[in-house]
């Protein structure tokens, strides 16, 4: 499948245009390899809508930059880093110089790789592995890292000396990666943390809900993706510990709002993102592009995405390490605001937000509390690998 729009090339002389075989009216090629299907296809279908509104914005709904259309070729990864791998050795082989995607942080991990060994541009997607940060200069990403969500968690727990922290998580990359952020953000400020990982195949949860209600925590950190989402949380409020200790969680996708029930109001929300945490001209935009106008929770880096590879393919041509120059310290008005990405490392500065649910069931939903700022939940920086 693809999606038409054009860019221009950043030729600057005569010369410059000769050496560039591929100049003006040549296609640039650009490879989206997400979850269509599998766990995480809810996301994926988020992605693409925001692909889709942020590509029209970015391109002030000419769906072109100068006269140079881009060639997007559509992928399902289906969540398999295996098939992810796979998909994007196709795609640079035919010749695509633009990789994006990822909505699984297990698949970010090893598209990612690929991006310096083949001289492409990368930007994950919702993938929040800390690890994709500062992986190598030729990765990027759209969305938040787990970092980010870590350091908006960490507000509600002001004084972590002698508190104890249990991080409760599937196992696997997102799972390890929220617990090492908590242990490095609230545990490195005097907190004791615990972790409770539960099998990312497992579909019953009332023993592992029972043990963290015995763990006895100041504050159970909640990091959790996909489909078993309701399922999860069903048991936890079962076994009582939404009401007896203080769960902080991040704000999943619309989908699993009304799972929470009468419970949704008993927790601390951390947000990536979700329906009504931003008002501007972005969000506007993202919102006619989406059907039915209702925003969700990984909409922003579809949207994000295309902002960057349309900044990337106008400022940098066919020449990679053009665009990756052209990215660096880059800052730009995004769905949530003021958005940078980090010369050093390529880390997504960008605002967090934290919400609280108000009413029950189908009409559960989530409010602004506080919008924190980029420079408050800016992950340390890190030295780029490679």
């Amino acid at each position: 499948m693809g999606i038409a729009a054009a860019f221009t090339s950043a030729c600057s002389s005569p010369q410059e245009a000769a050496q560039e075989p591929a100049g003006d009216g040549a296609p640039i090629k650009v490879g989206l390899v997400y979850s269509q299907t599998g766990a995480l296809a809810g996301y994926g279908k988020q992605y693409i809508e925001g692909w889709k509104a942020g590509l029209a914005f970015a391109t002030k709904g000419t769906g072109k930059v100068g006269n140079r259309p881009v060639e997007v070729k559509e992928v399902d990864d289906a969540g398999d880093p295996a098939k992810a791998v796979s998909a994007a050795k196709d795609l640079i082989g035919q010749g695509y110089k633009i990789i994006a995607g990822s909505t699984g942080s297990a698949v970010a991990g090893q598209v990612a790789p690929l991006a310096a060994q083949n001289k492409v541009l990368f930007v994950s997607g919702p993938a929040a592995s800390d690890a994709v940060t500062g992986v190598n200069k030729y990765t990027f990403r759209s969305g938040r890292q787990s970092y980010q969500d870590v350091l908006a968690a960490k507000s509600y727990l002001p004084a972590p000396t002698g508190k104890k922290v249990l991080v409760f998580a599937q196992e696997g990359t997102f799972g390890k990666s929220n617990a090492d952020a908590v242990k490095a953000v609230i545990g490195g400020a005097g907190a004791t943390v615990e972790n409770l990982f539960v099998p990312a195949s497992a579909t019953e949860f009332t023993g592992f809900a029972a043990q963290a209600k015995n763990a006895k925590a100041d504050m159970i950190f909640v990091a959790w993706a996909g489909t078993t989402a309701p399922a999860m949380w069903q048991a936890l409020d079962q076994q009582g510990v939404l009401g007896s200790t203080m769960v902080v969680t991040g704000i999943d996708q619309r989908a699993s709002w009304a799972t929470f029930g009468a419970a949704g109001g008993k927790l601390s929300l951390l947000a990536h993102y979700f329906d009504g945490a931003s008002d501007n001209e972005a969000t506007a935009a993202l919102r006619k592009g989406v059907e039915g106008g209702k925003l969700d929770l990984f909409h922003p880096d579809g949207f994000t995405a295309a902002q960057m590879i349309v900044r990337a393919a106008a400022e940098g041509g066919d020449d990679v390490d053009k665009m990756v120059t052209a990215l660096e310290g880059w800052s730009f008005d995004g769905v949530k605001g003021k958005l940078t990405v980090r010369k050093e490392d390529h880390a997504l500065l960008q605002p967090m937000f934290q919400g609280k649910f108000s009413g029950s069931g189908a009409e559960l939903k989530p409010e602004l509390v506080k919008a924190i700022d980029p420079a408050d939940g800016a992950p340390p920086v890190v030295q780029m690998k490679g």
